[in-house]
């Protein structure tokens, strides 16, 4: 019997995934969930790995761009797609979605169900409908996402990025003459879209249909005006979580041979066959951005399944979960910053339940990366900046201090390289890890020489300490404050009781973290 690939777009679905996703393993013939994730800012992600399952970072914002890199990381012939936001679902939806294509009568199905259509649907793409494809409207419900198809079918199509995406594929599929299908499903409750995004919706479904129905061989791609889907999620990408608000403390990994036991770049040049061209550059670039362009365009052709199952087979460092789960338990904000691209670190953040990651952006164009890169302004100095480098980490991790109001004393930065130095020297406790510079562990408060993390608690547990110390410091010179000059002498021996009893041990930390602590 084929097996089937459920793939499930999602934005913000926290209150729906698990269901969604246990519905979906629970199907017969399901081998394999997919959740593809729009850079949700709630919980979305964790619940959908703690669920079970597969789960990997859109490559860019919009469905049509999350069900083209779905479509292109599942394994099997046979893929279904759900709505992330439908519980519950009919008891048979996947069967009866995916019936037609393994009893041999169709190669893609779309799916009705027991609901009246939304007022798109009415008062939008059904009349557009009956004026060029009027023998589509046999599909009662044409903007539907819960489809079934054939992976070597959908492959080919070009996938809008906007709310068009779902009445384009049927059209695409109609126009390619495939055997289609239309099953009733049952009865589902699905949310409405607010007002506010209707205008937006018509707008977009009806481009669809209208530049498809006026093309007269396969229909152009309709680029909309560049950045219209990023713009409304822009305020919305690395928000302060309502659970990481009360949270002052951070904890900021590299991802090369720090989380992974080996560099991505380096692994592609080993996978893909350009390791000389890799060589060369590092040999012959002296200008890092310049180098990181040209990088760049090696893989150039690469699908984000294909980079993604490079990085998988990159081990990870074995205790990174487990001491991941400690620091955020005991309150630390924890993410990654990265010379790598993001749909890298956003897969390793997805796996590992971190807060945040940030890097290069690597550019796709319907999943396939162009040899484009984006070097992000958090990266590049300002007045602000604590170093000299035009092109820092620093930057990016002051950044996520000011987005979370943290002080930088209340950071901890761990990485391998002298990209790590500057972070490494401005937090409040720098780590080096497994270092083979004598420069970086020269500067950093601490070095770890194995690879593993359950040191890092320990330092840690160090910051936490000279937080309480700060505290009672702070307690004690309010009161001086309030009672005057003449108990000067005794709050100073009041200090350096708290001190004494407080500060924590410097074994194992260099002589300038002993002195900050």
């Amino acid at each position: 019997m084929p097996m089937i690939s459920v793939i499930i777009p999602t934005l913000n679905e926290e209150a729906h995934i698990a269901a969604v996703v246990n519905f979906a393993k629970s199907q017969p013939n399901v081998s394999e969930v997919i959740v593809v994730d729009d850079k949700s800012s709630d919980q979305t992600v964790a619940i959908a790995i703690e669920n079970g399952a597969k789960v990997i970072t859109s490559t860019k914002l919009g469905k049509g761009a999350s069900m083209k890199d779905g479509i292109l990381y599942a394994t099997n012939e046979i893929v279904v797609f759900l709505d992330g936001d439908i519980d519950p679902y009919p008891p048979d939806t996947v069967k009866i979605l995916s019936d037609p294509i393994i009893c041999g009568e169709a190669d893609f199905v779309k799916s009705s169900f027991s609901r009246n259509a939304g007022r798109v649907t009415e008062l939008v793409a059904k009349p557009l409908l009956s004026i060029f494809y009027p023998e589509l409207l046999r599909h009662g419900q044409p903007l539907s996402g819960m489809i079934a198809g054939k992976r070597s079918l959908l492959k080919r199509l070009d996938l809008r990025e906007d709310y068009g995406v779902d009445i384009g594929i049927l059209i695409d599929m109609h126009l390619m003459k495939v055997r289609m299908a239309d099953v009733e499903i049952g009865y589902i409750e699905n949310k409405s879209k607010p007002w506010q995004e209707l205008g937006k919706m018509s707008k977009e479904v009806s481009q669809a249909i209208i530049s498809k129905g006026t093309s007269t061989k396969k229909p152009p791609y309709l680029v909309e005006v560049p950045g219209t889907h990023k713009e409304i999620l822009s305020q919305m990408e690395y928000a302060v979580k309502d659970h990481l608000r009360k949270h002052k403390k951070l904890v900021i990994f590299d991802m090369d041979n720090t989380l992974l036991r080996g560099r991505f770049i380096d692994a592609c040049a080993n996978s893909f066959g350009f390791m000389d061209k890799l060589m060369e550059l590092r040999a012959t670039e002296p200008n890092g951005i310049c180098m990181t362009k040209q990088v760049a365009k090696l893989l150039k052709g690469k699908s984000v399944a294909d980079l993604i199952s490079v990085a998988d087979n990159i081990p990870i460092v074995e205790d990174a979960q487990v001491v991941i789960f400690e620091l955020k338990k005991r309150g630390y904000i924890v993410g990654i910053i990265s010379d790598s691209y993001d749909c890298i670190t956003e897969h390793i953040k997805n796996k590992l339940e971190m807060d945040f990651s940030l890097a290069n952006e690597l550019e796709f164009s319907k999943s396939i990366c162009t040899g484009e890169v984006k070097i992000p302004s958090f990266f590049f100095s300002s007045s602000e900046s604590l170093c000299k480098h035009p092109l820092c980490k620093t930057n990016a991790m002051m950044g996520i201090l000011n987005k979370y109001q943290i002080k930088k004393e209340n950071c901890i930065t761990i990485g391998d390289s002298l990209n790590d130095l500057c972070m490494i020297k401005e937090a409040g406790i720098g780590i080096a890890f497994c270092p083979d510079d004598e420069l970086l562990k020269l500067h950093a408060d601490a070095t770890i020489s194995t690879p593993g993390f359950a040191e890092l608690l320990t330092h840690a547990s160090k910051l936490d300490s000279k937080n309480q110390a700060a505290t009672k410091v702070k307690k004690l010179v309010s009161i001086v404050s309030r009672l005057g000059h003449n108990i000067l002498p005794m709050l100073s021996n009041a200090i350096r009781r708290t001190l004494k009893n407080k500060k924590p041990p410097t074994s194992g930390l260099s002589k300038t973290a002993a002195e900050r602590i």
